[in-house]
């Protein structure tokens, strides 16, 4: 029997963090959160094999990642995910409040598999976060862990 693979969760804005947890608790989404709240803790714990995290078993299932982060740009954690042998391909999932067109393609230029931007109403950031559940969580076949 395999463990249950972990989402990580890249947001710094603590109430973005809370309101995703809850619409996981609310869709009944109970694999394990890992947040990183900042670009620099997540590469942290995606590639610090100090930690004993960073091995193939420990990989999230599904990366969720906010574009505008403190210290690493979210663009730049993608950047350096695809650019190792061990992260390129990591399930990638942009989850941010940017309209911005530039970020959409630079997003996926750099190898995002989906971009989603953040609704600002509740009940629609509910059914956002169960169809990416659903999608990401059930439906998709993940590559295999590649370290």
């Amino acid at each position: 029997m395999t463990p249950e693979r972990c989402i990580l969760l890249i947001e710094d804005n603590p109430d973005d963090e809370a309101l995703t947890r809850r619409a996981f608790a609310k869709n009944n989404i109970t694999n394990p959160v890992i947040v990183a709240h900042d670009g620099a803790e997540a590469l942290q714990y995606l590639f610090d094999d100090s930690n004993h995290v960073a091995g193939a078993n420990r990989l999230p299932i599904l990366t969720l990642l906010d574009l505008k982060l403190p210290k690493i740009d979210g663009l730049t954690v993608l950047r350096r995910l695809r650019a190792d042998p061990r992260t390129k391909l990591l399930p990638v999932v942009i989850l941010t409040s940017s309209g911005e067109q530039r970020d959409l393609v630079e997003g996926y230029g750099l190898g995002a598999n989906s971009y989603i931007r953040k609704p600002v109403d509740f009940a629609q950031f509910m059914e956002a976060v169960r169809q990416l559940g659903l999608y990401w969580l059930v439906l998709n076949s993940p590559p295999p862990p590649t370290m």
